[in-house]
């Protein structure tokens, strides 16, 4: 398995919207309400490319080809969130999901504290993070799960 990751660009957007529905319309088999839906903008082309301008997303790379995205951004000083991560359901499992998370990380040694969000009906994803070394510290207004992880 070749895993790579590289800066998404506007010409990405079209495939990146495509996983990204494929990712999240597959979390009915892990708890979701409903076989369609996912998180703002998650299948908009616009929405992607609107993300490759304001915070870091980059494409995951397996084999050379697109297979997932990872998109993050600063919050305070030394203190960044992940906005999304998502990999297509053909090629989940595979440890790709934690790879993308360590590189996430690696680009930024200064940063102290990560936080992301993920709701509370995922099964799948708070084993995840945790996983990755993220503890649960909370819920948001929504009623979905927040995790930090310290470094």
């Amino acid at each position: 398995m070749n895993l790579n990751f590289e800066k998404a660009m506007s010409k990405d957007a079209r495939t990146l919207a495509k996983i990204c529905e494929r990712a999240f319309h597959s979390d009915v088999d892990y708890g979701a309400p409903g076989a369609t839906g996912g998180p703002p903008g998650y299948n908009s082309d616009r929405w992607q490319m609107r993300l490759m301008i304001a915070a870091e997303y980059y494409n995951i790379l397996l084999d050379d080809k697109i297979v997932g995205g990872i998109i993050f951004g600063p919050v305070a000083y030394q203190h960044y969130e992940l906005i999304r991560i998502f990999v297509d359901p053909r090629v989940q499992r595979q440890g790709i999901g934690a790879q993308a998370m360590a590189f996430m990380e690696s680009l930024h040694p200064e940063v102290k504290r990560w936080t992301l969000g993920t709701p509370q009906w995922n099964t799948r994803t708070p084993r995840f993070y945790e996983k990755c070394g993220y503890v649960q510290v909370g819920t948001d207004s929504h009623g979905g799960l927040l995790f930090e992880k310290q470094t």
